[in-house]
């Protein structure tokens, strides 16, 4: 008999996203004519942009000729993506191509990207948390069981709270790996350069990885704000940052993603000897990943041109307009909010238990947001809704929610 990894035991029942998307469909079974704005899951609305299109359709063309076509790629992404990134994203930082990893998403990277450390490694998690930084580690077996509060009993917790400005405090327990999110999802919020500082410092002074997820850096618009960690001093030797295309562009059903590997970030070797990422990360890759498609790869090149520059931008606009528009909808009804600034998430503190306000809303105004309860305990008073849906949507969403009278 073939034995189960019994680490996904420890799992629970469901993905958070998996259950919202069960619950909403029983309840539009339940209620055919209603017509349900969903304001919960971090997906985009509009459309790609010409620039995107137009590179889609030259390289699907280019694949219609013997001498055009292209068959499997490199793992590691094609140069002139990789050196678009680098020119584009990372000018003065001293970031080489060599250290870009093309994939077919951030959610797979930092999923994945644990698989490079002993099972023995502690993990530290900001609560509330993108689910994923958790269930990844607990399938490998770092998490340990649930202890009944949310969390698992092996993972270190850095609680992001009202308390202290949603800001996490250094652990007092010494972690290996780092999981930070900023912008952050859940919450919406931002780092300062100078917090940031602190983690750096932190795991340079403990010989600690952070896993940076910047995916939503596009959004950042309030001054002084980093947009990669790698602006801060000593990052190169601490972190690996990750990015996407799905919210930046609009690549949520194209994939397309990218994880930056210093070579001057290491591992310590059984024996005691330094070991770079970037080395084991190509290694798993060119094992376990057959490389993003060259005309998704196209695509993503665009968006690093002018006009494509122009064109996303414009998009994105358009999300933080909606964030804001919601953010405003709900301080006016007297709740406390934070995000939709720097980031297209809304975070409200809600009057109820976030599953029960979950399903009012869902009930009495076909709206559908995120319980906060699902990013971790800190997260049980709160509510996450999103500026991805389109701007009728978000203003008929409002009305809605204006009439529950909150």
């Amino acid at each position: 008999m073939a034995d189960i990894n019994a680490n996904y035991l420890n799992l629970r029942s469901s993905y958070l996203f998996s259950e919202i998307a069960a619950r909403v469909a029983a309840h539009a079974a339940k209620n055919p004519d209603q017509k349900i704005i969903r304001l919960g899951i971090g997906d985009v609305t509009q459309p790609l942009v010409p620039s995107v299109i137009k590179a889609l359709q030259d390289a699907v063309n280019e694949q219609s000729t013997a001498a055009g076509f292209k068959g499997y790629g490199p793992e590691q992404g094609y140069d002139f993506l990789r050196e678009a990134i680098v020119k584009d994203s990372y000018p003065g930082l001293g970031i080489g191509a060599d250290e870009i990893f093309v994939s077919d998403g951030a959610k797979c990277d930092v999923g994945n990207f644990q698989e490079l450390f002993a099972t023995g490694c502690k993990v530290a998690i900001t609560d509330p948390v993108y689910p994923v930084y958790a269930d990844a580690n607990v399938m490998a077996g770092r998490g340990g069981a649930p202890d009944g509060s949310g969390r698992f009993a092996g993972m270190i917790y850095l609680p992001c709270t009202a308390e202290n400005g949603f800001v996490p405090e250094l652990p007092k327990e010494k972690p290996d790996l780092i999981y930070l999110c900023y912008p952050n999802n859940p919450t919406g919020t931002v780092l300062t350069r100078d917090q940031l500082k602190v983690w750096v410092d932190y795991a340079r002074k403990n010989d600690a990885i952070i896993f940076y997820d910047s995916a939503y850096e596009c959004f950042i618009r309030e001054p002084g704000i980093p947009h990669s960690i790698y602006e801060v001093d000593g990052a190169r030797e601490v972190a690996v940052e990750f990015r996407s295309y799905s919210k930046t562009a609009g690549f949520t059903g194209l994939r397309c993603g990218y994880a930056v590997v210093p070579k001057t970030v290491t591992g310590k070797a059984p024996d005691g000897s330094r070991v770079a990422l970037n080395t084991l990360w190509n290694r798993r890759q060119t094992t376990k990943y057959n490389g993003c498609p060259y005309i998704v790869q196209r695509a993503a090149e665009a968006v690093h041109s002018a006009q494509g520059k122009k064109e996303v931008t414009a998009v994105v606009e358009g999300y933080l307009a909606n964030s804001k528009l919601i953010k405003n909808a709900f301080e006016k009804m007297g709740l406390t909010v934070v995000g939709g600034t720097n980031a297209p998430y809304v975070w409200v503190k809600v009057p109820m238990n976030s599953w029960d306000f979950f399903t009012l809303l869902l009930e009495k105004a076909g709206v559908v947001g995120t319980p906060g309860a699902g990013f971790g305990p800190s997260g049980q008073e709160y509510f996450r809704l999103t500026g991805f849906g389109s701007p009728e949507n978000t203003r008929e969403a409002i009305e809605r929610l204006r009439s529950l009278k909150l």
